[in-house]
């Protein structure tokens, strides 16, 4: 079987499922979880990811995201390698840690998010690791119900706006939609050629873009981030050149090899010098 074309365009929603190489476990503990989501946080800030939902298992993981700026492949790419290089670095291992490929189904916003959202936060309590989703400290599901912080690149109002204008009323009838989930089929049943979970005009819209000319790159202005400043303008503007580094490197706008040639540095000290920026921000 042929594998499933990548489909990228702005603001597409996708449900991305990456497992552990031969299914081993790519969590060995919380710490592990937490460097996950340190991971995850820079990759929302740095591509402008929408992130409505995720599920840490054991050896694999959930997450739901819009992607504004037609990036996902960019943005995996980071989220698996930067978390393998952690991985193998704080275990002492070498090599794959990912199951070759993740999994990514384009997704009806309006009409599944609603059900796939709660798929996943139900995937503990169906695999037997918990009672309830509540239960669960490593998915969405305790900051959304309303149980927990809402960390900043976690967003929950779209969710929460489908139960109601009311927040208090909206957050009880959520937890209700979630409990009342366990026994309904998975919504992946209704999967259409490897990769659509929608409609049929969802479906026939989407095939049309992969033989057409499409123009895909405009971005509703309300998504759109801020025009990426010259590499020199966040060198000056920031408290030091390293500082500036990071900043013009987190902007997405430029490579590490873009700011190393622009400056005359070795792409290594560009490289250490945006990593240790990340490492003090994220450290988990």
């Amino acid at each position: 079987m042929a594998r499933p074309l990548r489909i990228e365009f702005p603001n597409a929603l996708y449900h991305l499922t990456s497992r552990g190489n031969r299914r081993e476990n790519i969590y060995l503990d919380d710490k592990d979880r937490g460097t996950f989501l340190g991971i995850l946080l820079q990759v929302c800030e740095r591509f402008n990811w929408v992130c409505h939902s995720y599920c840490l298992m054991s050896n694999h993981y959930h997450l739901l995201v819009e992607t504004p700026e037609a990036n996902l492949s960019l943005g995996m790419r980071q989220l698996n390698g930067v978390y393998t290089q952690r991985f193998n670095q704080t275990h002492r291992r070498d090599g794959h840690l990912f199951q070759g490929r993740y999994k990514a189904i384009l997704v009806q916003k309006d009409v599944y998010l609603l059900e796939l959202s709660r798929y996943i936060v139900l995937n503990p309590v169906r695999a037997g690791m918990v009672r309830t989703a509540r239960d669960w400290r490593w998915s969405n599901y305790r900051a959304t119900a309303g149980l927990a912080p809402v960390p900043n690149w976690l967003h929950c109002d779209w969710l929460l706006s489908c139960f109601g204008r009311r927040k208090k009323l909206a957050l009880q009838r959520y937890r209700e939609f979630v409990a009342d989930g366990k026994e309904q089929p998975s919504p992946l049943k209704a999967l259409r050629n490897q990769i659509y979970l929608g409609d049929d005009n969802f479906v026939e819209t989407l095939q049309a873009m992969l033989g057409e000319d499409v123009d895909l790159s405009e971005v509703p202005a309300a998504q759109k981030r801020k025009p990426a400043e010259p590499i020199e303008k966040y060198i000056e503007t920031a408290d030091s050149r390293n500082e500036g580094i990071y900043l013009a490197y987190r902007s997405g706008a430029y490579t590490m090899k873009a700011i190393s040639d622009n400056l005359g540095l070795h792409y290594s000290s560009v490289s250490k010098i945006i990593k240790a920026f990340e490492n003090s921000r994220f450290k988990t």
